[in-house]
């Protein structure tokens, strides 16, 4: 099982590296903010500066979870090659596996600009223990983002799955603060933001990079989405299995 899991990843992967147009638009938005804001306007402040980098490598991490996965799963159901995998004795596990691997692999390159212009251009400091912390937390977070993919995916035809998933990314990623700094967000805004999966997601990147302590209730709800979009996802998958094979 581990070989077919191992073999449809290398598959995915290639796949995306022969059309990386997905890849390059989930890093060049998050780089270019911080080219344009974050260098000029906070770049000289060490934990400005590192909070900043944080949040918009996990804005391009979650562009690649949510909408590149939302987009690829549907594109994948309207092709003929996906019915007659759901055929073979293997089961589902490879596949989905698969595309759950790669596209981690994906988040994490799209996170590697940002990174760079964090590093080179602005006074961000991180301990090497801290950037593989970071990292960590970046992948904890972008999960429940990454099952929300595969439950839109598996709702939507490709074209309905590219808008809805933009439309729930932008608002949450406001909302979360991955754009401008809570504490300057409306008053409506901030009392929304910790119950969003942004929020929590920030929070943990935030304390694992600078070590600001996470609120409860953020981290909770972060559990939370990701019970319930795990939930939705399997849902999802099973509903379009009995729709288009019973």
């Amino acid at each position: 099982m581990s070989s077919l899991i191992l073999a449809h990843t290398r598959y995915l992967v290639i796949e995306q590296i022969r059309v990386p147009i997905g890849i390059l638009a989930s890093a060049f938005f998050p780089a270019v903010s911080m080219l344009a804001f974050v260098v000029p306007f906070t770049g000289q402040d060490a934990t400005a500066a590192t909070t900043a980098t944080g949040s918009l490598m996990f804005f391009g991490s979650m562009s690649s979870a949510l909408i590149g996965l939302s987009s690829a799963v549907s594109q994948d159901r309207e092709l003929p090659w996906n019915p007659y995998l759901r055929t073979l004795p293997a089961g589902p596990l490879p596949r989905f596996a698969g595309r759950v691997l790669s596209t981690l692999i994906v988040v994490l390159l799209s996170a590697i600009p940002v990174l760079l212009v964090g590093a080179l251009l602005t006074e961000a400091t991180i301990t090497p223990a801290g950037l593989l912390l970071g990292f960590g937390a970046l992948i904890v977070g972008v999960v429940p983002f990454m099952l929300m993919g595969l439950f839109v995916g598996f709702m939507l035809v490709s074209k309905a799955a590219m808008a809805v998933s933009q439309l729930l990314f932008f608002p949450m990623a406001i909302l979360g603060g991955l754009l401008l700094p809570p504490q300057v967000l409306p008053e409506f805004v901030q009392a929304l933001s910790p119950y969003v999966p942004t929020r929590g997601a920030a929070e943990l990147i935030w304390w694992a990079t600078t070590g600001l302590r996470p609120s409860a209730v953020s981290l909770v709800m972060l559990a939370v989405w990701t019970g319930v979009m795990a939930a939705a996802a399997i849902w999802a998958y099973h509903r379009d299995e009995g729709r288009r094979f019973s």
